[in-house]
Order: C-alpha cells, then sequence, then structure tokens
C-alpha cells in the first residue's frame, strides 16, 4: 500500500501504532496527504534528572510527525527514513499538558522529502517547539 494507505490505515485502528507511541504516551489524530497530526501529553517518566521534559521527547513526537508526513506521499513500492532532523525548543511543556504536533511536507521529490514540524498547547495554543526534516525515500527491491 502507499504511505499514505498506510497511515490512515493506521489512524483507523486497522494497524498498530508503533510501541514508541504508547511509550511516550502521543497518538496519530489527523492524517491528510502531505500532513500528520499526533496528540499526547508528556507524563512523569519522561521528565529528566532536573524534572525539566526531556529534549528527546519534543524531538521523537517531532521526529515522528514530520517524518509520518513524508510518508504520506511515499508510493507503493517504496520506503522512507529520517537522513536529519532538527528541533528548536521554545518553552518547557508542564507536565501532563496535552500538545498537537503537526507535520507538513514541504516538499517531496523521488529520493527525498522535506518537511516541518510544530508542537502547540492543546487548551493554551503556545508553541512549545519546532522542527525540520530531510527524509529519504527509497524504492523497495
Amino acid at each position: 500500500m502507499s504511505g499514505l494507505d498506510f497511515m490512515q490505515a493506521m489512524l483507523r485502528g486497522e494497524l498498530s501504532s508503533p510501541p514508541i507511541a504508547a511509550l511516550l504516551n502521543y497518538r496519530v489524530t489527523r492524517v491528510t496527504p502531505g500532513e500528520v497530526a499526533f496528540r499526547g501529553a508528556p507524563e512523569f517518566a519522561h521528565v529528566n534528572p532536573m524534572g525539566g521534559l526531556h529534549g528527546g521527547w519534543y524531538g521523537t513526537v517531532l521526529d515522528s510527525c514530520m517524518a509520518c508526513a513524508v510518508m504520506t506521499t511515499v508510493p507503493k513500492g517504496s520506503a522512507y527514513t529520517t537522513l536529519e532532523y532538527k528541533v528548536n525548543i521554545t518553552r518547557p511543556i508542564p507536565e501532563g499538558t496535552e500538545v498537537e504536533a503537526v507535520g507538513r511536507v514541504s516538499h517531496a521529490g523521488r529520493s527525498t522529502g522535506v518537511a516541518t514540524g510544530e508542537i502547540h498547547g492543546v487548551a493554551d495554543g503556545k508553541l512549545y517547539a519546532t522542527g525540520s526534516t530531510t527524509c529519504i525515500i527509497m524504492k523497495l527491491a
């Protein structure tokens, strides 16, 4: 199936979400061509030794929404993976705060996909982090 079909099947619950989503408490909530959204809330298990949210939580959620947005552009018989990504944390997300992370494709070619992402608070609308990614798109043998 195409990447879009795969992501839509995951959204409908016909395919399971990746285990990391349960571990980090986020889930896919919207899938359209070139855009994917996840919602979640960091928990105590995700904080660093100083009591703040670990930067890896921001990075993983942003990598997921941005790369999955690229996935929606991948044709049947192809696969993708993240080549690099960057995260800018603008403010700390308080434990238990529900956020939405949205990834949007900027470019989808034969061999690369580029996307950006943002994490906003669901209740407060605040911008908590931004990101960008480049993914490689490969034909399966």
